[in-house]
């Protein structure tokens, strides 16, 4: 099996950073600087779950791509237009596109871009960053990736590439239902990144005010109706499972969206909130809270534009 991942950054770093350590026959698809920087002093991982140092090989040319049998893609939503243009001599009938961006609204995109495809779900779960030097961090020994057909059928690419990952810390998991995985996935993320940007502050901070926990339930109350609207079962258990998550594990966790907006950088606003508020107008779904965070995200990219 030949696999293109796009970007070695973060989360194409560190899942196709374990695919070579595990054997694959791995590619990078990356600019031509951090092309560079992989020849130069190879892929680094620092994580708790075991570091690496491994030379890999990478391709910076659109033009010298060809057909991949799975092409990983761990770009930016902001930059999925241009990641499809890059990747287009890589994607021929027999490839399978294995997306892990956040949400749910670049699946039809690639869809129609790549008709020809397979086109997977997938749902990485892991709290990394590129450092200033080029190595990944891997804050904890955690790192899960979900992945599978979109109606659930049984697929032997999936099963290789779980036992591929089975040889490396990564939790791999094919998964049978991978659509409601995304969006357990989306509630989640969306709650976290409305009220970190909302508040310009993590969920502890949020809820050592007066009406913090109740704006937080509120949030995830409304992101939890939007699912519910679309087909996905979200009862009160889980609800308050995700709840119980948001104000213990993720109480400190800084949202990629609000270090975005401190950092002056674009945003995934639109593709993660926007894009729940128009499923939410489309279904009738009431989400006042959630368009008043999406107004503050767009606000912040009107004044970034402006600048």
């Amino acid at each position: 099996m030949r696999i293109l991942i796009l970007g070695a950054g973060a989360v194409g770093g560190y899942f196709g950073g374990r695919l070579a350590e595990a054997g694959a026959d791995a590619t990078f698809f990356v600019r031509p600087a951090r092309a560079r920087l992989l020849a130069s002093r190879g892929l680094r991982i620092d994580s708790p779950a075991g570091s690496l140092v491994r030379d890999v090989k990478s391709i910076s040319d659109p033009g010298a791509l060809a057909p991949f049998d799975l092409v990983l893609l761990t770009c930016k939503a902001y930059d999925l237009d241009a990641s499809l243009n890059d990747i287009a001599h890589a994607v021929g009938p027999c490839t399978t596109i294995l997306p892990l961006l956040n949400g749910l609204a670049h699946m039809e995109k690639i869809a129609a871009r790549f008709p020809q495809a397979r086109l997977w779900g997938g749902v990485a779960r892991i709290s990394a960053a590129l450092d200033d030097d080029g190595a990944i961090r891997h804050a904890d020994s955690f790192a899960r990736i979900d992945f599978g057909a979109r109606d659930g059928r049984a697929d032997a690419l999936a099963d290789q590439l779980a036992e591929l990952y089975a040889k490396t810390p990564v939790i791999a998991a094919h998964n049978p239902n991978i659509l409601r995985e995304m969006w357990d996935k989306l509630v989640f993320l969306a709650t976290l990144a409305g009220m970190n940007t909302l508040m310009r502050a993590l969920i502890a901070d949020i809820m050592a005010t007066p009406a913090g926990e109740r704006l937080i339930n509120q949030m995830l109350s409304e992101c939890a109706s939007v699912a519910r609207a679309e087909g996905f079962d979200f009862d009160e258990a889980r609800v308050a499972q995700h709840g119980d998550s948001l104000t213990k594990r993720a109480a400190n966790m800084k949202s990629s969206m609000l270090h975005d907006i401190e950092h002056g950088a674009p945003t995934e606003g639109e593709h993660i909130l926007g894009d729940l508020h128009a499923r939410a107008r489309q279904h009738g779904v009431s989400a006042p809270l959630l368009e008043i965070a999406l107004t503050h995200v767009r606000a912040y990219e009107v004044r970034r534009a402006r600048r």
